[in-house]
């Protein structure tokens, strides 16, 4: 398939602010816009352009910003710091301060999800910008229902840094894609493209610090699953069912403890739905958010 944006031209359309001197990279839709404004928030491994495949239909809607956390995408990826979950929400807040963003609607995938529930929490303190909704994609909301993948397991073991330096593109592609649906398995220009945001500034070299949010996820499991269960704002959960991470079984889980809620079920469709059926997930997300 053809690519709706190449990595090049995502990275020339952003910016960049200043984060605890750290260079992190972010794409603004119109800073002039009077139109509401939505935040995104990504998944580990990847970037800001995994939203090229739905940037079109939201940006005709809304002001639209979305950041490549710290140690993703072209942001820097030091080697020396804890890449918490609490950290990255520090990253999403800053980007929204530097641009002007009293208050957003969200929509969060994967590594995301667990920012946009601290971010939820934090608003339920009053100590963030306001949120006005949230929308989370397939992701790991309930750390009991996360089934890591190999790679992840030993990313997160004593030898997960000699695991990330082991990392390559064969085993990447492999990995990466028995995470989508059957039928909507990534193309060799995609791949490519993931690839090549993971491998700026080495960052494949990290995984195994950016992959300890699957403990942040247990340590705060209270705040942030009390986050989503007292939330008072619109949420909205989108899930591909055919993910064997966090899709069909997290989804029942989700209705256990969350309540039947506002939920919308892509069959078919796997870890990715913004890429693997984006024209659905535009506009299950449009329809949400809209006033």
């Amino acid at each position: 398939m053809t690519l709706p944006c190449t990595v090049e031209d995502w990275h020339s359309q952003g910016d960049f602010i200043i984060f605890n001197g750290h260079r992190i990279f972010y794409r603004d839709s119109d800073k002039n816009s009077k139109l509401p404004t939505v935040l995104l928030v990504h998944g580990f491994p990847t970037s800001s352009w995994d939203w090229c495949f739905i940037w079109p239909d939201l940006t005709s809607k809304f002001r639209v910003i979305a950041m490549d956390l710290l140690g993703f995408g072209f942001s820097d990826k030091p080697a020396d710091i804890n890449y918490s979950i609490h950290l990255q929400a520090d990253v999403v807040e800053a980007v929204a301060r530097a641009c002007n963003v009293t208050e957003a609607k969200l929509l969060v995938h994967d590594y995301g999800v667990s920012v946009g529930q601290e971010l939820l929490a934090r608003h339920h303190e009053r100590k963030t910008f306001g949120i006005k909704a949230i929308c989370f994609l397939n992701g790991g909301l309930f750390p009991e229902t996360h089934k890591a993948r190999f790679i992840q397991k030993l990313l997160n073991s004593p030898i997960g840094f000699l695991i990330a330096r082991l990392g390559n593109e064969q085993k990447f592609r492999s990995s990466f894609s028995a995470v989508f649906g059957a039928g909507t398995r990534p193309s060799e220009e995609e791949l490519k493209a993931y690839w090549r945001l993971i491998t700026e500034q080495n960052g494949q070299r990290i995984f195994h610090r950016l992959i300890r949010y699957i403990e942040d996820r247990k340590q705060h499991r209270t705040r942030w699953v009390g986050a989503l269960q007292q939330a008072k704002i619109p949420v909205r959960l989108i899930n591909g069912l055919d993910d064997p991470v966090s899709g069909a079984h997290m989804l029942a889980r989700y209705r256990a403890i969350v309540g039947e809620g506002d939920i919308v079920e892509l069959s078919g469709i796997g870890h990715y739905p913004q890429c693997e059926s984006p024209k659905a997930v535009a506009t299950a997300f449009i329809v949400f958010a809209q006033p």
